[in-house]
């Protein structure tokens, strides 16, 4: 017989003794006083019997209570890309894979609400507002042409942002070690870079020496590294262009004016990925050497990337939604540089331009498409 039947056996018997002894059956229905039975109990239990039978209903109520289900805990994610973008996709599987990981399971105990922007800034400000309205408890903003409609929307809700050239420059934080708003995150270049593509390009397609270098005016991002390409151009011996665009006819006026034989372009940053078709379909067109700023452009047929692994910046933008979901401030959070770059080649692509890569070049590639 376990402790706890044992003490309820023993609270029964001696109740029914002192009845007897009382002079009444057990249906007489006399009562009697708390402090009998008690003094009769004490002979026959041991102290730790009892505390087993009356501690055990005490605990009944934290027992509800630890059976109760999670608080379920909201955040927003505004994409700028179509619902059906593999890319971002996979970047969204990356983010929920590292927040399961961390103990935040959709469904269980967080709600995610999408929203897509498709490339539309109209639709993107509709959508940043939608979200807004939601009060989650933190939005997740891959870049600037999310974060920007974001902060004008809310200056409350925590935001995290998985990949912004310059959220300084952009007016997004006060610093990077002190971002002092709601927003913080991760950059996706150091202004160095620039120098960088310049230097790839030149090594992939040594004959190039017009080189113009696209973004997309309506956004922040991408200044700084504009910048490093036109201090690098000199000691290359490369005549550098800008092209800022706005809408697709403009990018494709743009490039069509500036092709000709010997030209390559580089895509900063601020050239949205929203736009890469085009922007690929262009390159092929007008036959021009082009240095992309992410792996995606060379997968759907550019010749050559440079630049952070979207995907991992993806789970550390999880590991960020963590740590604010747990308590911590946005403006507490530093925002961090990429820790992993990657160099992508596709040789189709190189063989289509009539251009042979150098078996170095190839032996550092992190992926090569053939």
């Amino acid at each position: 017989m376990s402790a706890m039947a044992h003490s309820e056996h023993a609270l029964v018997r001696c109740t029914c003794r002192l009845l007897n002894q009382s002079g009444h059956g057990p249906f007489h229905g006399v009562s009697l006083s708390q402090y009998d039975i008690l003094s009769e109990l004490g002979t026959t239990m041991r102290r730790r019997e009892f505390i087993l039978l009356f501690g055990g209903a005490a605990a009944w109520p934290l027992a509800v209570r630890a059976q109760q289900p999670e608080r379920m805990r909201r955040i927003g994610v505004l994409l700028p890309s179509a619902a059906d973008d593999p890319e971002y996709q996979a970047r969204m599987k990356a983010f929920s894979e590292r927040l399961a990981q961390l103990g935040w399971v959709e469904g269980r105990n967080i709600q995610i609400e999408k929203r897509w922007g498709a490339g539309d800034p109209e639709r993107t400000r509709k959508f940043a507002a939608e979200l807004v309205a939601l009060a989650p408890d933190v939005i997740l903003a891959p870049g600037s042409s999310s974060t920007g409609p974001l902060l004008q929307a809310t200056s409350t809700i925590p935001i995290v942002f998985a990949t912004i050239p310059d959220p300084v420059a952009a007016g997004y934080v006060e610093s990077l070690s002190r971002p002092g708003g709601n927003a913080t995150g991760f950059a996706s270049f150091e202004y160095s870079i620039g120098g960088k593509w310049l230097e790839l390009l030149k090594e992939i397609a040594p004959g190039v020496t017009r080189v113009a270098v696209i973004r997309d005016n309506t956004t922040p991002a991408g200044v700084g590294q504009v910048s490093a390409v036109q201090t690098a151009a000199a000691s290359l011996h490369v005549e550098l262009t800008v092209i800022n665009f706005r809408t697709p006819g403009e990018l494709e006026k743009a490039v069509a004016a500036f092709a000709r034989p010997a030209s390559g372009l580089i895509i900063a940053q601020g050239a949205p990925v929203v736009h890469r078709k085009l922007i690929i379909a262009l390159a092929e067109k007008h036959r021009l050497p082009t240095l992309y700023p992410a792996r995606l452009f060379v997968t759907s047929g550019g010749l050559i990337s440079y630049g952070p692994h979207r995907v991992e910046q993806y789970r550390s933008a999880a590991g960020y939604v963590d740590r604010i979901l747990k308590g911590e401030k946005p403006a507490d959070l530093p925002v961090q540089a990429p820790t992993k770059y990657e160099l992508t080649i596709n040789l189709k692509t190189a063989k289509a331009l009539g251009l042979g890569v150098a078996p170095a070049l190839l032996a550092r590639a992190d992926e090569v498409i053939e």
